[in-house]
């Protein structure tokens, strides 16, 4: 019988930004498991080459702000996965303009960049994945986080034009958007919040991170990572455009 679930990207090339920790390490870790060759970009090298080192990848320290650092790299790649970025959080009276500059050119201007550069590399070889992660957040507003959440928003449409200008040329572009994802600055947050409130931390997920969200708990890192790998493969070849919310439920609420 042929076989109709082929996950394997043996012989491809993936980039990742923001590789190092957290949601990126484990997309990184899951693509390289699926034979993929992975580069890690992160602005934290050290960090960057122990994980290469331990998935047989390589890496890269980049700062993703910078656009002349990212017209330096010297990559093409097969996959090209967006997920780096931070969080700020203010009242807009009060955001400082140049972080919001800032968190726009890591989570827009920097996706647009590297696909820039990757894409023709993928037309000519006729086959390319590129996998945004953006947020719930990218569907969503939430006050006090304007440039995270008008980034995020950015970012879908940015996804739909490369789905758009891609589709005949054998390259997918598609969305992961996860809620409240457990990682150590999620964990963070509870710590300080239950001890600002005086409550116990699972009080502060059910209250406050996860008040809008009907499945009271934090998506897992692997979570995204499963998603991010099956969008790579080639039985996702006819996927693209799309926006995959992994978020409990609360764009449904």
């Amino acid at each position: 019988m042929p076989e109709t679930h082929v996950t394997t990207l043996t012989g491809r090339t993936a980039v990742v930004t923001g590789g190092a920790s957290g949601i990126g390490a484990a997309i990184a870790t899951q693509l390289a498991e699926q034979g993929a060759l992975v580069v890690v970009l992160d602005r934290d090298g050290e960090a960057a080459a122990k994980l290469a080192a331990a998935i047989h990848g390589d890496f890269r320290a980049v700062d993703l702000t910078d656009a002349e650092a990212i017209d330096a790299l010297d990559l093409q790649a097969d996959i090209l996965v967006n997920n780096a970025g931070f969080q700020h959080v203010a009242p807009i009276e009060e955001f400082d303009p140049e972080q919001f500059r800032r968190m726009h050119r890591l989570m827009l201007e920097a996706p647009f960049l590297l696909a820039r550069r990757m894409l023709p590399g993928m037309y000519e070889r006729g086959f390319g994945r590129i996998v945004h992660v953006s947020s719930v957040h990218g569907h969503r507003a939430s006050p006090y986080k304007s440039a995270y959440v008008s980034a995020k928003h950015g970012l879908e449409g940015l996804s739909k034009v490369i789905a758009l200008e891609g589709a005949d040329k054998g390259v997918t572009s598609n969305t992961v958007c996860p809620g409240y994802v457990r990682t150590a600055l999620v964990e963070g947050q509870l710590a300080d919040q239950a001890s600002a409130h005086d409550i116990d931390e699972d009080e502060v997920l059910d209250q406050v991170l996860l008040a809008r969200t009907p499945v009271k708990r934090l998506v897992e890192p692997q979570e995204v990572a499963e998603m991010v790998t099956f969008l790579c493969g080639v039985g996702a070849q006819s996927i693209t455009g799309s926006s995959f919310l992994l978020d409990g439920g609360w764009t449904a609420a």
